[in-house]
């Protein structure tokens, strides 16, 4: 099983569900948290922790329970710039990106931390 597919299943997304998410949502988070302007899991755990919100990412890269996040937090945190070509790339609208980023996310790092530490992108 590979990423896509444990964060699907962690996410809740398989079956029908599946297709209430954008084909290309899981691929344009992936394709966000290893952009050069977010810099992997540890660059997102930066912009996470500059903003206030260092918790919610730690309860992901952690062991434990994942904690929630809102599309408006997660508004405050994301580079625009980088969730804009992100979206692009997979045809999804950026606002339609945000609102799927706060329930995938969360796994999306999960899985990108098996040893409970964030890598830099491509690491």
């Amino acid at each position: 099983m590979g990423i896509f597919d444990d964060v699907e299943a962690m996410a809740g997304l398989g079956g029908s569900a599946a297709g209430e998410v954008h084909p290309g949502a899981l691929a344009a988070v992936m394709e966000y948290v290893n952009s050069p302007q977010v810099g992997g899991v540890s660059g997102l755990q930066k912009m996470f922790e500059e903003k206030g919100l260092g918790g919610l990412v730690s309860s992901w890269v952690g062991n434990g329970q994942n904690l929630p996040i809102s599309s408006d937090q997660l508004q405050s945190v994301l580079h625009s710039d980088a969730l804009n070509q992100a979206a692009a790339k997979f045809g999804v609208d950026p606002s339609q990106l945000t609102s799927m980023m706060s329930h995938l996310l969360p796994h999306v790092v999960d899985k990108m931390t098996p040893n409970d530490q964030a890598a830099a992108a491509g690491q």
